[in-house]
């Protein structure tokens, strides 16, 4: 990686530095343990007008409950949906999270402790025993701190942590607080959250907090690149130590059945692997897909020994000017646009959830989905590498539409953000892209220098994974960002947000735009959104929008068109959505957005049914029209 470059661009963007550690997932082993403090947690609001009471009185300083009223609170999950409370809901600025825990005698005494929360959206303020551990920006990636100093040995500890869902032009993603100060219209000093983009801002502690125990010398990072050689796959590894000892390791790369194959004594190297077993998508290998090997680090100091074990896979991914290769063989994406949203829990890590959600995916035949609009936590991309689904993973830079967005204080933040994306996904097979941002306003002369800099910026983290971004602008000849692309993503709705309702000027359309698109900048297209709502079990005969009918006749006008340019320059199709999901409140949104083939509570509605004989027809090589023609003719 070159840090070099890393490092000066955010300098000069205004004093920042490159990462400085990893942000390996916690892995218990022979010299690591874990302790979850998942639970019932003390909370409370913050609804005094400045919102920072907390801050003032110093609410951390002793038990949340001496502060005034307290609720328990699950985590994770996000507290809007937990309460029956519109005003907890809709909340605007900090609110307050408590609980105890004890730590081990044994790790006070010579052991690295530290304190992980996998996300807090979006500003977190963590405090130990009443003194200030650590902070941190953005609502989708994790942070943590070493907790030895701060923690009591033989009693009780408490942790706190304030959490901030406020959004202004220069977060990631963008947002805009608004306060009606005139009492006449509104109540007094009514402050209301602004946002650009079409789901709901859920906040929190929206993963899980964990606290866990390493040797003082130990495994800091790992980063492996892999390559293919005939029959071998050559592992390129780097391993960062931290500590102050002395130390040797040992690299193996141990398969599924806990062979050894390969092995080294150096911390930077290269291991070649005879008959390799390749990370392969299901849709491509569906006898042999998702293999993972483990790289097995072993640190041995005056400390102690630290294992590491780190799931990977060997795959290759490049883009040519009409066509996505993963192991040099043509890989089509058959996806969807998702969220992380459920019913009560909003973007709680939810584990029946997503298991439920890969089974689903897969009785569809869907290959791959965009993790729109922010990176998803690690045990669903943990997940996807063992399914075989492949990922575009894309940073939570979701509208950055505005003058205010372009400047260099939210380019700092989208660096910052990118970094910390890359940092914690880049060794997962599963993520084959990253997407840089959805739907900004690439046609404004200001997004082609912003978003060079942060396509330059991944390219020096990662030059091994193809970049897009999802495209709202419908006019090639205005736009300023698409050249920085090795895939174009196109977010297309004819028939629904223009020319809603007439399904028959689609394909006329879809056609033009897909074909403008590539003769301009000749790259491969991936179509990452088009959809149209759809009430469960709502139908009309002959269609109309928001019914069942008019979903599954909008889509096979689309599909009409892909199974054209599938065959010439089009590399994916990925349905908006695939589950309805929960959005801020408008005219336009009953209950949220309804463009999933599935509902919130996972059931399907009758275009899931249209788009499983779809992808199971494209995987298995047989005609995907013979849906369309047993509608119209009753076959």
């Amino acid at each position: 990686m070159q840090w070099s470059y890393v490092a000066f661009l955010l300098t000069i963007l205004g004093g920042g530095t490159a990462l400085e550690s990893g942000m390996l997932f916690p892995r218990e082993s022979e010299s690591r343990q874990i302790r979850e403090l998942q639970g019932m947690w003390n909370f409370r609001a913050d609804t005094s007008f400045d919102r920072n009471a907390g801050f003032k009185d110093k609410w951390y300083e002793q038990r949340l409950e001496k502060s005034g009223p307290v609720i328990r609170m699950p985590v994770p999950s996000s507290y809007n949906d937990i309460t029956v409370e519109q005003d907890l809901r809709d909340h605007v600025g900090w609110v307050w999270y408590e609980r105890d825990f004890f730590v081990p005698m044994d790790w006070v005494q010579s052991k690295r402790i530290v304190l992980r929360i996998d996300s807090a959206h979006y500003y977190a303020i963590v405090f130990v025993n009443g003194r200030q551990l650590t902070e941190h920006e953005g609502g989708h990636l994790p942070f943590e701190a070493v907790v030895n100093d701060f923690v009591n040995k033989n009693v009780q500890n408490r942790v706190t942590v304030a959490v901030n869902n406020t959004l202004t032009p220069h977060t990631i993603p963008p947002g805009r607080v608004t306060i009606h100060r005139n009492s006449s219209l509104y109540p007094e000093n009514y402050m209301v959250q602004d946002i650009p983009f079409d789901f709901f801002n859920y906040a929190g502690l929206h993963r899980k907090v964990i606290l866990y125990a390493t040797p003082k010398t130990y495994v800091d990072d790992i980063t492996v690149v892999t390559n293919i050689s005939g029959t071998y796959g050559i592992v390129k590894y780097n391993v960062s130590i931290g500590g102050n000892a002395p130390f040797s390791t040992h690299i193996a790369v141990v398969d599924q059945e806990y062979r050894t194959i390969a092995e080294a004594n150096e911390s930077d190297g290269e291991l070649n692997i005879a008959d390799a077993r390749l990370w392969w998508p299901y849709s491509m290998r569906q006898d042999d897909f998702g293999y993972m090997y483990e790289l097995q680090v072993t640190v041995n100091s005056s400390d102690g020994i630290d294992v590491y074990r780190l799931p990977f896979g060997i795959r290759t991914v490049k883009a040519t000017d009409t066509q996505l290769l993963i192991n040099e063989e043509p890989f089509y994406c058959l996806g969807f646009g998702r969220h992380e949203d459920s019913d009560i829990r909003g973007k709680g890590l939810d584990l029946p959830l997503i298991a439920r959600d890969y089974n689903l995916l897969k009785w569809m035949g869907s290959n791959c989905y965009r993790t729109s609009h922010y990176p998803y936590a690690e045990e669903i991309l943990d997940e996807a590498s063992r399914w075989g689904i492949v990922i575009i993973d894309e940073s939570p830079a979701a509208s950055i539409r505005e003058e205010e967005n372009f400047n260099d204080k939210g380019l700092k933040r989208h660096l910052v953000v990118m970094e910390e994306l890359v940092r914690r996904d880049k060794n997962k097979p599963c993520v084959i892209m990253w997407s840089i941002a959805n739907q900004p306003k690439s046609e404004n002369p200001k997004s082609g220098p912003y978003f060079k800099n942060v396509f330059d910026f991944i390219r020096a983290l990662d030059p091994t994974r193809p970049l897009t971004f999802a495209i709202r602008n419908l006019n090639p000849q205005t736009e300023y960002v698409a050249q920085y692309v090795d895939i174009l993503s196109l977010n297309r709705y004819f028939g629904w947000y223009f020319d809603t309702g007439h399904t028959e000027v689609i394909q006329i359309h879809l056609s033009n735009e897909l074909q403008n698109w590539y003769n301009k900048f000749k790259k491969p297209i991936i179509v990452s959104e088009y959809g149209a709502d759809a009430i469960a079990g709502m139908h009309m005969l002959p269609s109309r929008v928001f019914t069942e009918d008019f979903q599954t006749d909008f889509l096979m006008e689309y599909h009409a068109v892909f199974d054209v340019y599938r065959k010439m320059f089009l590399v994916g199709e990925m349905i908006w959505n695939f589950a309805d999901f929960m959005t801020k409140q408008g005219v336009f949104r009953v209950g949220g957005n309804k463009k999933g083939i599935l509902t919130r509570e996972r059931q399907p509605k009758d275009a899931a049914y249209l788009i499983r004989y779809r992808y199971w027809s494209i995987i298995n090589g047989t005609d995907p029209s013979g849906y369309r023609s047993a509608r119209y003719t009753g076959a």
